[in-house]
């Protein structure tokens, strides 16, 4: 024990060190924008006095007087920006006591145990992180607060800084992945940072590091208004200033956070260390879990404009399913009979549901609120609401660019023209339609036209890819930028308040894109599995499907088909149709036969 408090000691020590050294700054900052004025009044003290006299000394003294005043009107507008500037704020759903009583008991209990203040309020991220977030700066404090309104009556509208503990930002994956008891045990190093947050000397220092990092991204904003040019002359001389003293306290701040962190970490040895080191292992599980569902399964449902409702559940099925595979996972689903930490939410549902959406405005881009155009999705309709509408969308595309490059219809089994009907309208008056549409020669929509067109000796994969490409980037384009509203974001236990994404300003969305734009092979080569898929299931018997590692997925007699990406490959690229009939064949997909469209 006397060691870790030792090392305690040691890291609360090495950061109120560097706490010291920042604030050093600081004050030479403040002196050095002080000395011209320090200077005019002993030059205008002594010529009071008549201690000096001549033209010269007054020349020098008004020309000091004025830099004096230039310097401290400038050193002034720099800390009116500092002290104003808006930190970056984490965007978060907030989680309310009444919406989570066991969970604020726990993190309670945890920091007695610990002996330090317990952290003011607790937040959900879709992320597999969590930290401690200071939100006392007033543009973190949101106006539906409950004292909101008596703050405002006493302050005559203004808000002021809050004097409190940091916030408890825990990633949402971890509530329904992790047990109690490994929840409680990776928390505790982070509970265990709110002891040195509550030094003065650290807390001083951040605020100053967090204003000039805020100052810094305000004069980067756009300035509006007619004479935005004019306006942004200030910004830009701020903004120089405020770099110039990030880069000197970027070093000392780093060396603060790194002895906070230590002072933590040797705190928290004290409670559940040996939970702690098999937890471990169940973030990093966590973490490749929720990249493999956000990136294979939630973003083809964002790009048909669904977002899945629980994301957060379906990644215990995500690792239930990875621990079924692979063999290092192994025993890790046998944890699921305890107490998952979610029972610690009085609704785990609401809260999925408002993690989910953050998600996907965050990693996609949507509107803050569920619409006509941007409606969730259970897992239980994943496969037909979301699979089959991106397979036959992605197929109507593929045969409308190779319409827009004059490919000629291949040739259609009997009876195909009535049938592919289907894809558009039905009845007798879709019957005459399509009787009168095969007799002027019209394509049918038919997975033998793509074929041939790429296995022939004229095929032309590069152009239907650039064509595929220009497709899709026209439809982006034309699909409306969503932009933080500062509409109700629907948080979990709290149904009124800002928008969780209002403090980044007016950045379009999405803020963090998951994958880079796809290439145009990496287009045509989905768009031919999509019409694969089609043909399987109109002609095959096969059904979508959803498999949790890898996303959308064909069944064929129940069975998972994983064995499509090679074949479609070889015909993309290579124009080698070989290996995809061998595939049809085997499966019983009949080319010739018209799909379905939307």
């Amino acid at each position: 024990m006397s060691g870790t408090g030792t090392g305690e000691e040691l890291g609360a020590q090495a950061a109120r060190t560097r706490a010291l050294a920042l604030l050093r700054i600081r004050s030479r900052a403040t002196a050095a924008a002080l000395l011209p004025a320090a200077v005019a009044v002993v030059l205008l003290v002594a010529a009071a006095q008549g201690r000096i006299g001549g033209s010269g000394w007054d020349t020098a003294r008004w020309v000091v007087t004025a830099c004096a005043v230039i310097v401290l009107l400038g050193a002034a507008a720099v800390s009116v920006a500092i002290v104003r500037a808006r930190p970056a704020i984490s965007p978060t759903v907030p989680l309310t006591e009444q919406a989570a009583p066991d969970l604020y008991r726990l993190v309670r209990d945890l920091a007695d145990r610990l002996g330090v203040p317990a952290p003011s309020a607790i937040a959900l991220t879709p992320d597999c992180d969590s930290w401690l977030e200071d939100r006392t700066h007033p543009s973190a404090q949101p106006a539906g607060n409950a004292a909101g309104p008596r703050r405002s009556a006493a302050s005559g509208g203004r808000r002021h800084r809050v004097q409190a503990a940091p916030v408890l930002v825990i990633g949402s994956p971890f509530l329904w992945w992790m047990r109690v008891a490994e929840l409680r045990a990776v928390l505790a190093p982070v509970v265990a940072g709110t002891g040195p947050s509550a030094h003065p000397d650290i807390a001083a220092a951040r605020r100053f590091v967090r204003g000039l990092d805020g100052a810094v991204a305000d004069a980067a904003a756009p300035a509006p208004g007619p004479l935005a040019k004019v306006r942004r002359l200030p910004r830009v001389f701020v903004g120089w200033i405020a770099r110039l003293l990030l880069r000197s306290c970027r070093g000392h701040a780093a060396a603060m956070e790194r002895g906070v962190a230590a002072a933590a970490s040797e705190r928290a040895q004290a409670v559940d260390y040996g939970l702690r080191i098999a937890a471990q292992e169940q973030v990093g599980l966590a973490y490749a879990g929720w990249d493999r569902l956000l990136t294979r399964v939630a973003l083809p449902a964002w790009r048909m404009g669904r977002w899945p409702s629980r994301l957060d559940a379906g990644v215990v099925s995500a690792l239930t399913e990875l621990s079924r595979r692979d063999r290092l996972a192994e025993g890790f689903a046998s944890r699921l009979g305890e107490r998952p930490a979610c029972d610690l939410l009085e609704e785990p549902g609401a809260a999925d549901e408002a993690a989910s959406l953050l998600a996907a405005r965050l990693f996609h881009g949507g509107p803050a609120e569920a619409g006509p155009d941007w409606s969730p999705v259970d897992w239980q309709q994943y496969p037909e609401e979301v699979v089959d509408r991106k397979w036959r969308t992605e197929a109507a595309r593929l045969l409308r660019v190779l319409d827009t490059m004059g490919v000629p219809p291949a040739p259609a089994a009997e009876g195909s023209s009535e049938a592919s009907v289907g894809a558009t309208e039905a009845g007798p008056v879709g019957a005459a339609k399509a009787r009168s549409a095969d007799s002027v020669g019209v394509a049918v929509p038919t997975l033998a036209r793509v074929v041939e067109h790429l296995a022939g000796p004229g095929g032309r994969g590069e152009e239907l890819a650039a064509g595929i490409s220009a497709a899709v980037a026209r439809e982006e384009a034309a699909a409306p930028q969503h932009l933080p509203t500062g509409s109700p974001a629907g948080a979990a236990g709290d149904p009124g308040g800002d928008d969780v994404l209002d403090f980044w300003g007016p950045a379009p969305l999405p803020l963090f894109p998951l994958q880079p734009p796809r290439t145009g092979t990496e287009l045509l080569a989905d768009h031919v599995a999509a019409m694969v898929c089609c043909a399987a299931v109109d002609t095959a018997g096969a059904t979508p499907g959803l498999d949790w590692l890898d996303g959308p997925a064909l069944l064929v007699d129940g069975e998972r088909r994983a064995d499509l990406g090679s074949p479609v490959l070889s015909l993309v690229e290579d124009g080698d149709a070989g290996p995809l009939r061998s595939w049809l064949v085997s499966v019983g997909v009949r080319t010739d036969k018209p799909v379905r469209l939307v």
